[in-house]
Protein backbone atom coordinates (compact mmCIF):
# COMPACT_ATOMS: atom_id res chain seq x y z
CA UNK A 1 0.00 0.00 0.00
CA UNK A 2 1.35 3.25 -0.80
CA UNK A 3 2.10 5.50 1.74
CA UNK A 4 -0.09 9.00 2.38
CA UNK A 5 2.35 12.27 1.88
CA UNK A 6 3.35 13.81 5.27
CA UNK A 7 2.09 17.37 5.79
CA UNK A 8 3.26 19.36 8.16
CA UNK A 9 0.97 22.50 9.49
CA UNK A 10 3.10 25.29 11.51
CA UNK A 11 2.10 29.00 11.93
CA UNK A 12 3.51 32.20 13.96
CA UNK A 13 -0.13 32.93 15.48
CA UNK A 14 0.26 29.67 18.39
CA UNK A 15 -1.29 26.29 18.61
CA UNK A 16 -4.94 27.51 19.59
CA UNK A 17 -5.28 29.64 16.31
CA UNK A 18 -8.50 29.14 14.25
CA UNK A 19 -6.17 29.38 11.30
CA UNK A 20 -4.12 27.24 11.77
CA UNK A 21 -7.37 24.54 12.71
CA UNK A 22 -8.94 25.87 9.06
CA UNK A 23 -5.22 25.12 7.63
CA UNK A 24 -5.21 21.21 9.11
CA UNK A 25 -8.81 20.63 8.30
CA UNK A 26 -8.81 21.51 4.80
CA UNK A 27 -5.41 19.51 3.64
CA UNK A 28 -6.15 16.14 5.88
CA UNK A 29 -7.76 14.59 2.96
CA UNK A 30 -4.97 14.98 0.77
CA UNK A 31 -2.47 12.85 3.48
CA UNK A 32 -1.23 13.08 7.08
CA UNK A 33 -1.19 15.82 8.86
CA UNK A 34 2.13 16.55 11.69
CA UNK A 35 0.52 19.69 13.64
CA UNK A 36 3.49 21.26 15.50
CA UNK A 37 3.13 25.14 16.27
CA UNK A 38 4.54 27.55 18.99
CA UNK A 39 3.17 27.45 22.52
CA UNK A 40 2.42 31.07 22.11
CA UNK A 41 1.94 34.01 19.83
CA UNK A 42 5.05 34.48 17.91
CA UNK A 43 4.27 36.88 15.58
CA UNK A 44 6.66 38.86 13.70
CA UNK A 45 9.15 36.20 14.93
CA UNK A 46 11.12 36.19 11.00
CA UNK A 47 13.27 33.09 11.07
CA UNK A 48 15.07 34.39 14.50
CA UNK A 49 15.79 31.74 17.00
CA UNK A 50 16.18 32.38 20.78
CA UNK A 51 16.84 30.59 23.72
CA UNK A 52 14.39 27.81 24.84
CA UNK A 53 14.24 27.47 28.41
CA UNK A 54 10.93 25.60 28.76
CA UNK A 55 11.97 22.11 26.44
CA UNK A 56 8.66 20.60 26.99
CA UNK A 57 6.48 19.14 23.91
CA UNK A 58 2.92 19.70 24.64
CA UNK A 59 0.03 17.54 22.98
CA UNK A 60 -2.75 18.69 22.06
CA UNK A 61 -6.20 16.39 20.94
CA UNK A 62 -7.32 18.10 17.60
CA UNK A 63 -10.33 17.24 15.56
CA UNK A 64 -9.44 16.74 12.15
CA UNK A 65 -11.12 15.52 9.36
CA UNK A 66 -13.61 13.68 11.76
CA UNK A 67 -10.65 12.04 14.04
CA UNK A 68 -8.13 13.05 16.98
CA UNK A 69 -5.25 13.61 16.25
CA UNK A 70 -2.38 14.69 18.57
CA UNK A 71 -0.81 18.11 17.18
CA UNK A 72 2.40 19.37 18.98
CA UNK A 73 3.10 22.89 20.48
CA UNK A 74 6.58 24.01 21.73
CA UNK A 75 7.89 27.03 23.41
CA UNK A 76 10.18 28.29 20.48
CA UNK A 77 9.41 30.92 16.94
CA UNK A 78 7.86 29.74 14.09
CA UNK A 79 11.49 28.31 12.77
CA UNK A 80 12.31 26.14 15.68
CA UNK A 81 9.32 24.87 15.98
CA UNK A 82 9.54 23.89 11.94
CA UNK A 83 12.66 22.19 12.40
CA UNK A 84 12.06 20.54 15.57
CA UNK A 85 8.75 19.14 13.35
CA UNK A 86 10.75 17.77 10.81
CA UNK A 87 13.72 16.44 12.45
CA UNK A 88 12.22 15.06 15.65
CA UNK A 89 8.45 14.74 15.28
CA UNK A 90 8.03 13.70 11.39
CA UNK A 91 8.18 9.33 11.18
CA UNK A 92 9.03 10.07 7.68
CA UNK A 93 9.95 12.74 5.38
CA UNK A 94 7.49 15.54 4.92
CA UNK A 95 5.90 16.18 1.46
CA UNK A 96 4.55 19.56 1.91
CA UNK A 97 4.65 22.33 4.62
CA UNK A 98 2.49 24.95 5.30
CA UNK A 99 2.30 27.66 7.65
CA UNK A 100 -0.59 29.75 8.32
CA UNK A 101 -3.17 30.47 8.32
CA UNK A 102 -2.35 33.47 9.24
CA UNK A 103 -4.46 36.63 10.70
CA UNK A 104 -3.36 39.26 8.64
CA UNK A 105 -1.56 39.49 5.68
CA UNK A 106 1.91 39.66 4.46
CA UNK A 107 2.75 41.64 1.34
CA UNK A 108 5.44 44.61 0.58
CA UNK A 109 8.98 44.58 1.57
CA UNK A 110 8.74 43.80 5.46
CA UNK A 111 8.08 40.09 5.18
CA UNK A 112 11.20 39.40 6.66
CA UNK A 113 9.88 39.91 9.96
CA UNK A 114 6.48 37.61 9.08
CA UNK A 115 6.44 34.34 11.25
CA UNK A 116 4.35 32.68 8.83
CA UNK A 117 6.78 33.54 5.77
CA UNK A 118 10.11 32.50 8.48
CA UNK A 119 8.53 28.98 9.25
CA UNK A 120 8.06 28.73 5.47
CA UNK A 121 11.31 29.57 4.51
CA UNK A 122 13.06 27.67 7.40
CA UNK A 123 11.00 24.20 6.06
CA UNK A 124 12.82 25.40 2.24
CA UNK A 125 16.09 25.28 4.02
CA UNK A 126 15.24 21.37 4.62
CA UNK A 127 13.94 20.84 0.88
CA UNK A 128 10.45 20.87 1.69
CA UNK A 129 7.98 22.67 -0.61
CA UNK A 130 6.23 25.11 1.13
CA UNK A 131 3.55 27.44 1.46
CA UNK A 132 3.26 30.57 3.66
CA UNK A 133 -0.20 31.58 3.76
CA UNK A 134 -2.46 35.22 4.88
CA UNK A 135 -5.68 36.02 5.20
CA UNK A 136 -6.31 39.74 5.14
CA UNK A 137 -8.20 41.60 8.26
CA UNK A 138 -8.91 44.33 10.44
CA UNK A 139 -5.82 45.32 11.86
CA UNK A 140 -7.41 44.67 15.54
CA UNK A 141 -8.01 40.84 14.75
CA UNK A 142 -3.41 40.28 13.95
CA UNK A 143 -2.40 38.75 17.37
CA UNK A 144 -6.40 37.95 18.36
CA UNK A 145 -7.35 34.06 18.13
CA UNK A 146 -11.19 35.84 17.26
CA UNK A 147 -13.44 33.09 15.92
CA UNK A 148 -15.12 35.90 13.99
CA UNK A 149 -12.26 36.05 10.97
CA UNK A 150 -14.32 33.46 8.13
CA UNK A 151 -10.88 31.01 7.20
CA UNK A 152 -13.00 29.70 4.74
CA UNK A 153 -11.49 31.26 1.41
CA UNK A 154 -8.01 31.32 2.61
CA UNK A 155 -8.71 27.35 3.26
CA UNK A 156 -9.72 26.90 -0.40
CA UNK A 157 -6.60 28.38 -1.83
CA UNK A 158 -4.49 26.56 0.99
CA UNK A 159 -6.12 23.39 -0.56
CA UNK A 160 -6.12 24.13 -4.16
CA UNK A 161 -2.44 25.02 -3.97
CA UNK A 162 -1.26 22.37 -1.96
CA UNK A 163 -3.11 19.34 -4.09
CA UNK A 164 -1.06 21.09 -6.82
CA UNK A 165 2.00 20.69 -5.04
CA UNK A 166 1.18 16.88 -3.44
CA UNK A 167 -0.17 16.02 -7.48
CA UNK A 168 3.74 16.49 -8.70
CA UNK A 169 3.92 19.93 -9.39
CA UNK A 170 7.34 20.55 -9.07
CA UNK A 171 8.58 24.06 -8.32
CA UNK A 172 10.94 25.66 -10.67
CA UNK A 173 14.52 25.87 -9.87
CA UNK A 174 14.64 29.32 -7.91
CA UNK A 175 11.37 29.14 -6.10
CA UNK A 176 11.16 27.88 -2.65
CA UNK A 177 8.15 28.92 -1.22
CA UNK A 178 5.14 30.49 -2.87
CA UNK A 179 3.78 33.06 -0.44
CA UNK A 180 0.05 33.17 -0.66
CA UNK A 181 -2.00 36.48 1.02
CA UNK A 182 -5.61 36.12 0.61
CA UNK A 183 -8.17 39.36 0.52
CA UNK A 184 -10.57 39.51 3.36
CA UNK A 185 -13.81 39.47 1.02
CA UNK A 186 -12.49 36.92 -1.05
CA UNK A 187 -14.21 33.62 -2.18
CA UNK A 188 -13.06 30.22 -4.04
CA UNK A 189 -14.36 32.16 -7.29
CA UNK A 190 -11.59 35.22 -6.25
CA UNK A 191 -9.32 35.21 -9.27
CA UNK A 192 -5.07 34.84 -8.09
CA UNK A 193 -2.10 35.56 -10.04
CA UNK A 194 1.31 35.30 -9.65
CA UNK A 195 3.09 38.26 -8.26
CA UNK A 196 6.26 40.43 -6.97
CA UNK A 197 7.17 41.25 -3.49
CA UNK A 198 6.93 45.16 -3.78
CA UNK A 199 9.61 47.04 -2.77
CA UNK A 200 7.16 49.31 -0.46
CA UNK A 201 6.93 48.83 2.80
CA UNK A 202 3.44 48.11 4.27
CA UNK A 203 3.71 47.96 7.80
CA UNK A 204 5.29 51.25 9.47
CA UNK A 205 6.59 51.87 12.44
CA UNK A 206 5.14 55.25 14.57
CA UNK A 207 6.98 56.70 17.04
CA UNK A 208 6.27 56.44 21.14
CA UNK A 209 4.41 59.03 22.48
CA UNK A 210 6.19 61.98 23.39
CA UNK A 211 5.67 61.25 27.04
CA UNK A 212 7.44 57.92 26.81
CA UNK A 213 10.31 58.73 24.21
CA UNK A 214 13.74 57.56 25.91
CA UNK A 215 11.44 56.17 28.59
CA UNK A 216 10.11 52.98 27.11
CA UNK A 217 9.54 51.39 23.46
CA UNK A 218 5.65 52.04 22.45
CA UNK A 219 5.30 49.68 19.63
CA UNK A 220 2.79 51.01 17.74
CA UNK A 221 3.18 50.40 13.71
CA UNK A 222 0.32 52.06 10.45
CA UNK A 223 -0.45 50.58 7.00
CA UNK A 224 0.27 52.60 4.15
CA UNK A 225 0.01 52.27 0.35
CA UNK A 226 2.06 54.86 -2.17
CA UNK A 227 -0.42 54.67 -4.74
CA UNK A 228 1.62 56.44 -7.20
CA UNK A 229 4.66 54.52 -6.69
CA UNK A 230 3.09 51.18 -6.06
CA UNK A 231 4.46 48.64 -8.69
CA UNK A 232 1.53 47.05 -10.74
CA UNK A 233 2.94 43.24 -10.69
CA UNK A 234 3.31 43.86 -6.87
CA UNK A 235 2.35 41.80 -3.93
CA UNK A 236 0.51 44.93 -2.44
CA UNK A 237 -0.95 45.80 -5.83
CA UNK A 238 -3.09 42.42 -6.28
CA UNK A 239 -4.34 42.38 -2.53
CA UNK A 240 -4.97 45.77 -2.12
CA UNK A 241 -5.85 47.51 -5.56
CA UNK A 242 -6.84 44.38 -7.39
CA UNK A 243 -8.52 42.48 -4.35
CA UNK A 244 -7.48 39.41 -6.22
CA UNK A 245 -5.19 36.77 -4.30
CA UNK A 246 -1.43 37.09 -4.42
CA UNK A 247 0.49 34.31 -4.91
CA UNK A 248 4.22 35.17 -5.04
CA UNK A 249 7.29 32.92 -5.39
CA UNK A 250 9.85 33.08 -3.01
CA UNK A 251 13.85 32.12 -3.28
CA UNK A 252 16.64 31.59 0.12
CA UNK A 253 18.90 32.99 -2.79
CA UNK A 254 18.79 36.49 -1.20
CA UNK A 255 21.35 37.38 -3.45
CA UNK A 256 20.37 41.22 -5.45
CA UNK A 257 19.37 41.19 -9.08
CA UNK A 258 22.80 42.93 -10.40
CA UNK A 259 26.05 42.15 -12.37
CA UNK A 260 28.19 41.11 -9.73
CA UNK A 261 31.65 41.84 -11.90
CA UNK A 262 29.94 45.42 -12.74
CA UNK A 263 29.37 46.04 -8.93
CA UNK A 264 33.26 44.65 -8.12
CA UNK A 265 34.45 47.38 -11.22
CA UNK A 266 32.71 49.89 -9.09
CA UNK A 267 33.45 48.87 -5.94
CA UNK A 268 37.43 48.63 -6.64
CA UNK A 269 37.09 52.16 -8.07
CA UNK A 270 36.76 50.76 -11.71
CA UNK A 271 40.46 49.27 -10.97
CA UNK A 272 40.75 46.48 -13.62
Amino acid sequence: MQEKPLILITNDDGIESPGLHAAADVVAPLGDVLIVAPHRQQSAAGRSYREVTDRTVYRHPFKIDGRTVTAFSIDGTPAQVTVKGVLDLADRPVSLAISGINFGENVGSGIGSSGTVGAALEAATLGIPALAVSLQTPREYYFSYSTDVDFSAAAYFTRYFAEKILSGFTFPFDVDVLKIDVPADATPETPWRVTTVSRQPYHYGVPSRPENRGKRVDPGYDTRVELDTLEPDSDIYALIVDKVVSVTPISLNMTSRVDLRALQLQLNGDKK
